[in-house]
């Protein structure tokens, strides 16, 4: 009973933590931390300060290339390839909002393209619902796809834990084709989706009203009229080095330094956060950039608040988990080793209590790894880690639905029937399912 109570504890600080959102999370696990710790006497967990100093050094680094202009500078180059491939726009945004989280690292980069994908469809008579569910979905599908995102950077740091060291782009090359052909199905099934707009009456309506077609058609939203300075580009091309860098280490370990007797090559953690800073203090020079600019973007922002998130729920998470692994091997390692695929399900089902995928490697792969899942099937039910569409709280799709202004991308009436569902679903559960069988196969 006392674990079940001691659980209890666990959701709820989860549960609260993020209904208030933010940094709310990470302080709200300390609260059921402090209980567990102090009250019942647990012996405290660990924190995951390896994935944290990852985090903030890629986040740094992309905050400064966001104040250096750069992300402008790809919010640009995909409004371009979307305004002259307007009538596939519902194939293509999905892809431009991937690849920008695949580059930045976080899905959060997705809000300055959201109103001109809406734009675009919009006035080219095409249902705004189509391409900005999935592409509000794609973005967030991208993280683990992204080697410098916390959702990767977790789960390699903790293979390596675990004796089971697998790389970073053995990891993308299961999560890149596989999610790539999720965001394929799911887009395939929003080209088709709700009426078109000469036919959807709730449409019609709006644009009978004189003041919502004003507020529909009458502003241009677009970010190819802001002038940008030569340095920006040069932040993007930078940044880009920073990224094959890394890739080139991790294929060939052979060429970084090795230290003590007998000697140890310097770990790839290591290697990430020395490269990120490197390149993060580069731009900063060359293209000069404020400091102050760095912290007040929304990159830098956004990412901080996601470094106190999993500062807590991991710490929380590992506590709780580490006092009752036995018992949980025991009780679950039946199920676990007839149907190992099974564990995707704990992956998802967290992801839409706490809303972070990091934060859902760290608090619940650990326990793949202690039941003796293999590696290659927990990196190819990776992509289920990303299970917060579900219920439609996310800012990235309460944005979403605001940018869309016919009105079409929306929350349902049983509140589970929005925009977002049926995208979502496909993405993952297609990606889950390619990425379960190709890891066996290159792992």
């Amino acid at each position: 009973m006392l674990p079940i109570i001691q659980l209890l504890i666990v959701l709820a600080c989860l549960y609260f933590g993020a209904r208030k959102g933010g940094v709310a999370l990470g302080a709200i696990s300390g609260i059921g931390l402090a209980i567990l710790v102090l009250i019942f006497q647990m012996k405290p967990g660990s924190p995951p300060t390896t994935v944290i100093y990852i985090i903030i050094a890629a986040v740094t680094t992309a905050g400064i290339l966001q104040a250096a202009g750069g992300m402008d500078v790809l919010i640009q180059i995909a409004e371009r390839f979307l305004r002259k491939h307007p009538a596939r726009i519902t194939f293509l945004a999905p892809y431009c909002t991937f690849f920008l989280t695949v580059l930045c690292g976080t899905g959060h980069v997705v809000y300055t393209l959201m109103p001109i994908i809406a734009d675009i469809s919009l006035k080219n008579g095409i249902r705004p619902e189509r391409p900005v569910a999935v592409s509000s979905i794609a973005s967030q599908v991208g993280i683990t796809c992204s080697p410098i995102a916390a959702a990767v950077v977790a789960f390699v740091t903790m293979s390596a834990e675990h004796n089971v060291g697998i790389s970073i782009l053995k990891v993308l090359a299961v999560t890149w084709p596989a999610c790539i052909i999720g965001i394929f199905f799911a887009a395939l099934y929003s080209s088709r989706r709700g009426k078109d707009l000469a036919e959807d009456p709730q449409y019609q309506a709006r644009l009978a009203d004189p003041e919502i077609k004003q507020y529909m058609f009458g502003e241009a939203i677009t970010s190819l009229e802001k002038t940008l300075p030569k340095s920006a580009r040069l932040s993007v091309f930078l940044f880009s080095g920073a990224l094959i860098l890394i890739g080139l280490f991790a294929i060939f370990p052979e060429i970084l330094p090795a230290y003590g007797q007998p000697a140890k090559t310097i770990a790839m953690s290591l290697v990430i956060q020395i490269v990120m800073l490197l390149i993060g203090g580069i731009i900063l020079l060359v293209c000069r950039v404020k400091p102050t600019n760095v912290v007040q973007g929304t990159v830098f922002q956004a990412g901080m608040v996601a470094v106190v998130a999993i500062y807590g729920i991991a710490w929380l998470s590992d506590t709780y988990f580490g006092t009752y692994i036995g018992a949980m091997k025991e009780s679950i390692n039946t199920m676990v080793q007839a149907a190992p695929w099974t564990f995707a399900f704990a992956l998802f089902g967290v992801s839409v209590l706490i809303n972070t995928q990091g934060g859902t490697v760290l608090a619940v792969m650990p326990l793949g790894f202690a039941l003796g899942i293999p590696v290659e099937v927990l990196v190819g039910i990776l992509p289920s880690v990303y299970g917060y569409f579900f219920i439609p709280n996310y800012p990235s799709d309460i944005a979403s639905m605001n940018f869309d202004r016919s009105g079409t991308t929306k929350i349902g009436k049983y509140l589970l029937n929005h925009s977002f569902m049926v995208p979502g679903l496909i993405s993952v559960i297609t990606s889950c399912t390619i990425g379960y069988f190709w890891a066996k196969v290159i792992i």
